[in-house]
């Protein structure tokens, strides 16, 4: 049975072959193949088969042809292939996806993601593709300063501990165990809880506090244990916050090799596809790549 290939969208820009060292890398990792994809794209509203994509010859692609040129006396390079292909870029590369283990993509834009505000193809691709999709953010970005962390590798990912995302768990594990580095587990709990403080309401204590910092704790190893026993070379450490889990993930981005987010499951009275908006946020300001894992069970039943 062959493997199947990480693919990478290229463009020529910065972003994409920042997207292509990433995507390098991991393939030599998992001894995947990798295919570049350049996605030639034109005005929908002068070709009505927009999502249409046709390959074409590399050799008829110069975009293509001075990515591939690039990597002209590198070592130890995967096994590569390309295309180049016509059509809507969000459309396209989300449809690469389907017979893809990843798909890898760079940011683009003013504020590196300022164009996905306006539904670019990168984030139609996190949102659509059915494999994970890794984006590559440009440098530099600013998140909060925790204070030191410790040395080494470090994957970072979140989980909800009254709904865990056991695909996007799954997924963090593997991926610390491929590159030998910690997982670094954040799951946030809503606090404060805001209430109206009336004559005879009731206001939280700090005691309130702890207890449900303890019981989220207690929720989230029962979580962890099955994946400690599969990965006992992973040492996981999680880390129980109080607030925006979105916040959490952004600080914890700052120096490590990859964060893992989860894509909200479709329910049948609201099947439309959703990224969420702690991935939404993750995406816009996490300093390291960014991992968006699709559910394996594309529907629930509605709550």
């Amino acid at each position: 049975m062959s493997t199947l290939p990480i693919v990478v969208g290229v463009d020529g820009s910065d972003g994409s072959l920042r997207a292509l060292d990433w995507a390098l890398a991991e393939a030599q990792l998992r001894g995947a193949p990798l295919r570049l994809v350049h996605v030639r794209q034109y005005a929908a509203w002068t070709r009505p088969e927009a999502l249409a994509t046709s390959p074409q010859q590399p050799a008829d692609d110069l975009v293509l042809a001075r990515v591939l040129s690039s990597l002209t006396g590198r070592t130890h390079l995967p096994e590569l292939d390309s295309s180049s292909l016509e059509g809507a870029p969000g459309a396209v590369l989300t449809e690469a996806g389907q017979s893809a283990q990843l798909l890898v993509l760079g940011s683009r834009g003013r504020g590196g993601f300022a164009s996905l505000l306006l539904g670019s193809s990168g984030m139609a691709a996190a949102r659509d593709a059915p494999c994970p999709v890794v984006v590559v953010p440009r440098p530099g970005r600013e998140v909060p300063d925790t204070g030191p962390t410790e040395p080494g590798p470090r994957i970072v990912v979140g989980v909800s501990a009254e709904t865990p995302d056991t695909d996007a768990l799954s997924f963090a594990c593997a991926e610390a165990a491929r590159h030998v580095a910690r997982l670094h587990v954040v799951c946030a709990y809503p606090w404060p809880a805001y209430a109206w403080a009336g004559p005879g309401d009731f206001v939280p204590t700090p005691e309130d506090q702890e207890a449900a910092q303890a019981a989220t704790a207690d929720q989230l190893d029962e979580i962890l244990g099955p994946y400690r026993a599969s990965y006992p070379d992973v040492t996981i450490q999680p880390k129980v916050l109080p607030g925006d889990a979105a916040g959490h993930l952004v600080a914890a981005s700052k120096d490590a090799v990859l964060v893992v987010v989860g894509r909200h499951r479709r329910r049948l009275l609201h099947p439309t596809r959703l990224l969420g908006s702690v991935t939404h946020a993750v995406l816009l300001h996490a300093a390291a790549p960014i991992a968006v894992v699709p559910p394996s069970q594309p529907l629930e039943p509605a709550a």
